[in-house]
């Protein structure tokens, strides 16, 4: 995951890319592809160590063997769900306090020491409790109104851990340029999100994309059926994609191969064959993550 300024937020973590899954996990037969932009917010379930520093020469993140990825739970008992309770909770304390946190899904406990220095009190920690990025939506399935977007997982950047949802939603957003890809540079869109037009609630994130429920009117937009993996064929598919603004279009791509032996995701390989996408993206670029892939009447 990369480290980007939108600009309508902070800074906040983009989410990155490498490749588009070709199962869409829908319950009905045929599903609304997406291809819209969207912004991503995801409050993780407890307080993540980000980074550790030293305090007078000491560093108290070691001295309690707490690890960058480690999930704060708890301080002297009370629960932590965000940073804000994290700072009232140590606030006021003197020499140490009693820190429950996971790792690996298994609960510890441990001493943290507590340094005051000016009035601030300090853990030696870098801590966060959420995300925000953009990728594209993939589907929606008029049914249920269930969605996926993404196409992979989200994971804490300087952990590499898959980041655990307490609650999270998509919104609107606004594509306002692209950096293009060059060779060691992926490229990315940057774009502006809307927080006040949520589009859905995020449920899960897995390994296969991001899912909940859409929350927004259903688009009037043509229903494809779920392809399964031996209805896949080389050759001319297209991806749907958001690359200025909001608008949604095709562009062709060259599907080259298909791993059947996986039927799970990210079992194909495909070229982009469309010239006015190369011209504008140099290629797959950070933030077309999830975009759908149409070839015939099927969803890919």
């Amino acid at each position: 995951m990369f480290f980007k300024k939108f600009k309508k937020s902070a800074s906040v973590f983009l989410l990155l890319i490498l490749s588009i899954p070709t199962t869409t996990f829908a319950y009905s037969d045929y599903i609304i592809p997406g291809g819209e932009n969207i912004g991503i917010e995801i409050k993780a379930t407890g307080v993540v160590v980000v980074g550790t520093y030293e305090i007078e020469g000491t560093s108290p993140a070691k001295e309690a063997s707490i690890e960058v990825g480690d999930i704060i739970k708890k301080v002297n008992g009370t629960e932590i769900t965000n940073i804000d309770e994290l700072v009232k909770a140590i606030n006021g304390k003197q020499g140490s306090v009693s820190i429950t946190y996971e790792r690996n899904h298994k609960e510890n406990e441990t001493k943290l020491s507590i340094y005051q220095e000016d009035g601030v009190y300090k853990t030696g920690l870098y801590v966060k409790d959420s995300i925000t990025g953009i990728g594209t939506l993939s589907y929606i399935d008029p049914e249920t109104k269930l969605f996926g977007a993404l196409g992979h997982e989200i994971v804490e950047a300087n952990s590499g851990q898959l980041l655990e949802v307490k609650d999270g939603k998509i919104v609107n957003s606004k594509v306002t340029n692209i950096e293009r890809s060059e060779n060691g540079n992926p490229g990315s869109k940057n774009a502006e999100l809307n927080y006040e037009e949520v589009k859905g609630i995020i449920n899960e994130n897995t390994s296969s994309g991001i899912f909940g429920n859409f929350t927004e009117t259903l688009p009037d937009r043509k229903k494809y059926k779920v392809a399964s993996i031996d209805e896949i064929q080389k050759g001319e598919a297209k991806i749907m994609t958001v690359i200025e603004g909001q608008e949604i279009k095709e562009y062709t791509i060259n599907i080259i191969k298909i791993n059947k032996k996986d039927k799970n995701h990210k079992n194909i390989l495909f070229e982009i064959t469309d010239q006015e996408l190369l011209n504008r993206t140099g290629g797959v670029v950070q933030g077309m993550s999830g975009s759908p892939i149409i070839q015939g009447d099927y969803i890919i």
